[in-house]
């Protein structure tokens, strides 16, 4: 077979629609395949943080006394939010501070030398993060089931902007 024999049968073989299907049926596969494997990695990270969460929680938060009625509660929770938290300030031990996330979880968010903290429209340093100050943290969580965070806003309160938890509507009844 000479070239140009080769070159008309190949082109023939690219140009045929059998080709073509084939080559698409191959590209969404791999496109199905990457966006398959983002998925279980960002499980994989959530699991990862609350696996960590848990094995470290007597480190971050003392013994646990009330174990036992919260795994036979009705209504277990998901796993925590690993990248950040909303929620009231309710211990202060620079650089860490513990805040009770808004499903009831503490959490330990660690404030570093870069940890951008703002309250209204302007920077503030972390002596104006105490107790009993309503904030958002958004981070990153280490392997100690901890959140490095990276933004700190200071916020009003629920209260102050007459929203009604949950917890209140349930209580009410």
């Amino acid at each position: 077979m000479n070239k140009e024999k080769i070159k008309s049968v190949l082109n023939k073989l690219v140009e045929s629609k059998k080709f073509k299907t084939v080559l698409y049926i191959l590209c969404a596969i791999f496109i199905l395949s990457f966006v398959f494997q983002a998925g279980m990695m960002v499980g994989f990270k959530r699991a990862s943080f609350s696996r960590d969460w848990g094995n470290n929680y007597e480190r971050n938060f003392g013994p646990r006394h009330d174990m036992m009625p919260r795994l036979l509660a009705d209504d277990i929770r998901e796993t925590p939010n690993a990248h950040g938290a909303i929620g009231k300030i309710i211990k202060v031990d620079y650089p860490n501070i513990v805040v009770l996330d808004k499903d009831q979880t503490e959490k330990v968010v660690i404030i570093k030398d870069d940890t951008n903290i703002l309250e209204r429209r302007g920077q503030v340093t972390k002596e104006s993060l105490t107790l009993d100050k309503f904030i958002v943290v958004i981070g990153n969580p280490n392997v100690q089931g901890q959140i490095e965070a990276k933004l700190i806003r200071i916020m009003p309160s629920p209260e102050e902007m007459g929203v009604v938890s949950p917890v209140d509507i349930n209580t009410k009844k």
